[in-house]
């Protein structure tokens, strides 16, 4: 009489690979998550400035000095106020920041992110 053992289950090498790339996944999204936080952060700064009574009227210092007020309030630490470039034209003006920021991956591997916003804002 020949019985038949069945197998079930993974093997330890099976659990292995499994628990590595959830690990690698989840180290991706540590890094990544906060990068994506800040962003959001700085699209609203950006965004509130279109509500701001007189802001068409603003000095580049007066903008840059709103912008850094704003930054330490949402606890911006990684993007600096300096990178907001302004420009008018024909009764708008545009604000707009370009940012890259590199975050340490493992090892030499880096993750480099690049955000663009910019916001019209109606000189009057």
């Amino acid at each position: 009489m020949s019985t038949r053992y069945h197998q079930r289950g993974m093997t330890a090498i099976g659990w292995l690979l499994v628990l590595g790339l959830i690990a690698f996944f989840t180290l991706i999204t540590l890094r990544l998550v906060p990068m994506y936080l800040e962003y959001s952060k700085v699209t609203s700064v950006l965004e509130s400035l279109q509500s701001q009574p007189g802001i068409g009227n603003e000095s580049r210092a007066g903008i840059i000095s709103l912008v850094t007020r704003r930054f330490d309030v949402n606890d911006v630490r990684g993007v600096d106020p300096k990178l907001v470039k302004i420009s008018k034209d024909r009764g708008a003006m545009t604000i707009g920041i370009a940012y890259e920021r590199r975050e340490h991956l493992v090892g030499n591997i880096d993750v480099v992110a690049s955000f663009d916003k910019k916001v019209e804002v109606p000189i009057r």
